[in-house]
């Protein structure tokens, strides 16, 4: 395992009678905290942890935070995540293990209480966490890992909000194990000051200037939140995520990043870890994460999650045709698509701000006002990807990704409805 992404255990020690440490008053810009050990049996000596803003020792709580246990055990810290009731918001909960562990399956489950996230009656309660995928832990370091979970009832039936186990029977079916399906996901997602449910950088109760300085911008003036980004990133690397790339958004306060190519399951398992480390971040940093994909109303781009994808013919020479022939497939269920892919869609999907009305399927080159848009370079070469300009920003991208899967290789649309479609989208297939 790496090493700890946090420095070593620090503290001022001074014998009695000696000056240990001139801090300044707790009311003078930094916290103070002193232990003073004295009288009979005692050691004579005291220790005390001050604020760096006072004098670059750091402080107590974060000297126990940053604290690197593997020289005094073995045992590490495991932190078991799983998503919630709410379908979009994520729970965690930390237990102790004898020992590193390199495989899911090396792990027990757990349970914890449902009816404390809406999961379960109060009566019954009980829900049942397997441990379905492992990542380094970036906050706590050492052998310490991030557990990915997806949850059960105790008779060992997936609970409503668990769509990790519908798409994990997807991604074993034979056909789709046969076309290795890729995934590259773009989650887009809006910072917002804290109490005021504002986005981040712009003037309270107020409007910054227009859409068109911020998109990967530079200056104190056009982007707001990077080192956010930028410690969000790291994060996800030293993590073991997949994480590929970010940049500033259209909108000022949004961002976004790219994460896969992912096969299969994995791209549902690295969106939702790389979420948890975002919260986490956000939550240390006293900014508010929103995934909402019309955060701001009116003249603002909102917040999407488009979603690359491709299978093992489409990369292939002659792919263009099976991309035009998955087109098809994805116009004859649009409705069906729509309707898993995020709540409050219908917000962004006006056909405005580079998104296609939520109402109409399209699909074109190029052409970010489409609901498919395939790049130039796939049409030249003839082979390569899609991209799925639908998804919100709050979308479970375990639904997503399966149902790209079942519609585009396991389900088979009539003869008649694909003929009818073909003329309608004008597709040669």
């Amino acid at each position: 395992m790496a090493q700890p992404v946090v420095p070593a255990m620090q503290c001022q020690v001074g014998a009695r009678g000696k000056a240990a440490v001139r801090a300044r008053p707790a009311g003078a810009g930094g916290r103070v905290w002193g232990v003073k050990r004295s009288g009979r049996g005692t050691s004579g000596f005291k220790v005390m942890a001050v604020s760096t803003e006072s004098t670059g020792v750091v402080p107590r709580l974060e000297q126990l935070l940053n604290m690197d246990t593997k020289p005094f055990t073995d045992k590490i810290i495991a932190e078991y995540i799983w998503v919630g009731g709410s379908g979009i918001d994520l729970r965690s909960k930390s237990r102790t293990l004898s020992k590193p562990v390199e495989d899911p399956s090396e792990l027990p489950k757990w349970n914890y209480d449902g009816s404390s996230t809406g999961q379960a009656p109060g009566e019954d309660s009980e829900v049942i966490l397997y441990p379905q995928a492992i990542f380094k832990d970036p906050f706590r370091g050492g052998n310490n890992i991030l557990v990915i979970c997806d949850t059960y009832t105790p008779a060992g039936e997936p609970i409503p909000t668990n769509k990790r186990h519908r798409a994990a029977q997807i991604f074993s079916d034979p056909k789709v194990v046969d076309q290795v399906p890729w995934f590259g996901i773009e989650q887009e997602y809006t910072l917002l000051q804290t109490d005021v449910n504002w986005p981040l950088g712009w003037p309270v109760g107020g409007y910054p200037g227009p859409q068109g300085p911020y998109y990967c911008a530079v200056g104190a003036d056009k982007s707001f939140g990077r080192d956010i980004s930028d410690a969000h990133y790291k994060a996800c690397l030293y993590a073991g995520i997949n994480i590929s790339g970010t940049n500033g958004e259209v909108m000022p306060g949004q961002w976004e990043y790219q994460v896969g190519p992912s096969v299969g399951i994995e791209a549902g398992d690295h969106i939702w870890i790389s979420r948890y480390i975002l919260e986490r971040i956000t939550e240390q940093a006293g900014i508010v994460l929103t995934l909402d994909p019309k955060p701001i109303q009116g003249d603002w781009n909102g917040a999407g999650c488009h979603t690359n994808y491709s299978t093992k013919s489409m990369r292939e020479d002659g792919g263009f045709e099976v991309i035009k022939k998955a087109i098809l497939n994805l116009s004859l269920r649009h409705d069906l698509h729509i309707s898993a892919y995020g709540e409050g869609n219908e917000r962004r999907l006006t056909g405005l701000h580079e998104t296609a009305s939520i109402d109409n399927f399209s699909w074109g080159v190029a052409n970010r006002g489409c609901s498919i848009r395939v790049g130039r370079d796939t049409e030249a070469k003839g082979k390569g990807y899609l991209e799925d300009r639908r998804p919100a920003s709050n979308m479970d991208p375990y639904v997503v990704t399966s149902l790209l899967a079942e519609t585009t290789i396991l389900w088979e649309p009539t003869l008649e409805a694909e003929a009818l479609a073909t003329k309608k989208l004008a597709l040669k297939v």
